[in-house]
C-alpha cells in the first residue's frame, strides 16, 4: 500500500456522514503528517472502509476485527488504548 499525499489523504477524509467528516478532518490537519509510516498505511486503510462500517466502529456499536485497524481508530477518536 503506497503513501498519498496529503492533498489525496484530505480528500479522501470528505465523506458521506458529516460524523465522519468532523472525526477524520480535524485529526489529518493535527497528527497525519508525523504518523509513522506504518500508521500511515493504516489510516489510508481505513479510508478504503465503508461509512456505515466506520461509523459503527467510531460509534463504539461494532468492535472493528482488524486489530490495526481497531487501534487506528482508537487514535482517530483520541482515546488511549485500554
Amino acid at each position: 500500500l503506497e503513501l498519498m499525499n496529503i492533498a489525496r489523504v484530505r480528500w479522501a477524509c470528505r465523506r458521506g456522514m458529516l460524523e465522519l467528516d468532523v472525526l477524520f478532518q480535524p485529526f489529518v490537519e493535527a497528527h497525519y503528517q508525523q504518523l509513522p509510516d506504518n500508521d500511515k498505511q493504516t489510516f489510508i486503510r481505513l479510508l478504503e472502509c465503508e461509512d456505515p462500517e466506520l461509523f459503527a466502529w467510531f460509534m463504539g456499536h461494532e468492535q472493528c476485527p482488524d486489530v490495526d485497524l481497531a487501534a487506528m481508530v482508537i487514535k482517530v477518536r483520541g482515546r488511549p488504548a485500554p
